[in-house]
């Protein structure tokens, strides 16, 4: 039996006395730590708030060199698409006697978009890149299609100063992004118009087209500013601004500019002449699309990278639904069939290649094989001369993606802004 004595007991009560005064020290501590972080997070919102709301246009703290580094690659990915990539998936699929002319029109396109780009293109696109207010951002701006003057030759671009739409890149790396898009957006249309444009027609139309086409549907969708943004619309990666907006300009020039001479449907002197060039002008298109797809997140980040797989998962669902269908119709599967699937897959998950899941981009891929093979058919049935399909792969397969975009957006996928969580199924 053990027993206390007074002097035990007191010393005992001392200690516990002790113990005491240490939690109390113990709970004082964490709480003061709590309130110092509580202060530095209100600390940075008022910084970035006040950067917002003044205009401020310096990257600071907040550039991410992984994060640029990903964009530059995604940059040379998506220039990787038009030359050599478009050039040589069309230049295989042109007759031999204009696969120089063919190739020429992706490369004179790719210098004469930059040209643009640097006078009034970018800014017509994307200005302004950081709005004076947060109340910029308001419906005062209802139906703005194109932006301001102030980026014109690119003024007020510096090394530090940064976009809205990627505020952790250098704008000047935002900037060479967005003009590669620009580039292939123009260049896709060659695919309808091919081998029966004359050079100086091409020049002038890619200029006209450029300012009234792109500028304005890049602006009013991918710019705070922009009517379709405030409406809440939903193009990840250019669905509606690069690949419906080609397709679609791809075919009324087409219905314009009338047949190739002697042009009609089965005709064999107007097959491909090397499907080894497409077969590897579309192994690049595939490639670049991670860039296209991939980078258009804006960041290095989870986006860019469920993107990439989403985009996979299409693009190779498509390719087999497109070889099947022709199978079934033609009694044999093609390497041009097979191809064209896969281009037809790249396009249709583009506009939602960041917003769904697994499964909504199989479905996708699934349906893009099919509708895209009948779109590629129905020259033969319309009488119009689709030189390489543009119209049947880039509108058909881009009105399709943009379609089920809506019905497969996910909340689990897509950012709750701007009505990107809203889901149909």
């Amino acid at each position: 039996m053990v027993t206390f004595s007074e002097e035990n007991f007191n010393a005992l009560c001392q200690q516990v006395a002790f113990l005491q005064d240490n939690l109390i020290s113990s709970r004082e501590t964490i709480h003061t730590l709590v309130q110092e972080v509580n202060v530095l997070k209100s600390v940075s919102a008022a910084v970035v708030n006040r950067k917002l709301n003044s205009g401020i246009t310096s990257i600071g703290d907040n550039l991410d060199s992984g994060d640029t580094a990903w964009m530059m690659t995604s940059t040379a990915f998506v220039l990787f698409m038009s030359i050599p990539g478009l050039a040589l998936y069309y230049g295989g699929m042109a007759r031999e006697k204009n696969v120089l002319s063919t190739v020429m029109q992706t490369f004179t396109i790719t210098c004469l978009i930059t040209i643009i780009w640097l006078c009034f293109g970018y800014s017509l696109s994307f200005a302004p890149a950081v709005p004076a207010t947060r109340s910029d951002y308001s419906l005062k701006h209802d139906f703005q299609v194109y932006g301001d003057a102030s980026r014109f030759w690119l003024r007020g671009m510096h090394l530090d100063s940064y976009h809205v739409n990627a505020p952790t890149i250098p704008e000047s790396v935002y900037c060479a992004y967005q003009l590669c898009f620009a580039i292939i957006s123009s260049g896709l249309i060659c695919g309808s118009f091919a081998e029966r444009m004359e050079y100086k027609a091409l020049i002038a139309f890619t200029i006209l087209w450029h300012i009234t086409v792109h500028c304005p549907l890049a602006h009013a969708t991918w710019h705070p500013y922009g009517f379709l943004f405030e409406a809440g619309a939903l193009d990840y990666a250019g669905g509606c601004v690069i690949h419906i907006a080609s397709g679609i300009s791809g075919l009324v020039c087409a219905v314009y500019l009338g047949k190739r001479d002697g042009w009609h449907p089965g005709n064999q002197e107007f097959e491909p002449h090397n499907i080894l060039l497409t077969l590897v002008g579309a192994s690049m298109l595939w490639l670049g699309w991670y860039g296209f797809n991939g980078g258009s997140a804006n960041a290095s980040n989870e986006r860019a990278g469920y993107a990439i797989l989403m985009t996979q998962i299409s693009t190779s669902t498509a390719a087999m639904t497109w070889m099947i269908s022709e199978w079934v119709v033609r009694k044999q599967p093609s390497v041009l069939g097979i191809v064209s699937g896969a281009i037809a897959g790249l396009v249709a998950i583009t506009p939602a290649s960041g917003f769904v899941d697994a499964t909504g981009a199989f479905i996708i891929g699934l349906l893009a094989g099919p509708a895209c093979y009948g779109g590629a058919q129905l020259k033969h049935y319309m009488g119009y001369d689709d030189s390489l399909d543009a119209f049947g792969v880039h509108a058909v397969g881009g009105i399709l993606g943009s379609l089920l975009t809506g019905f497969f957006v996910t909340d689990q996928v897509a950012d709750p802004i701007n009505g990107w969580s809203l889901s149909l199924v």
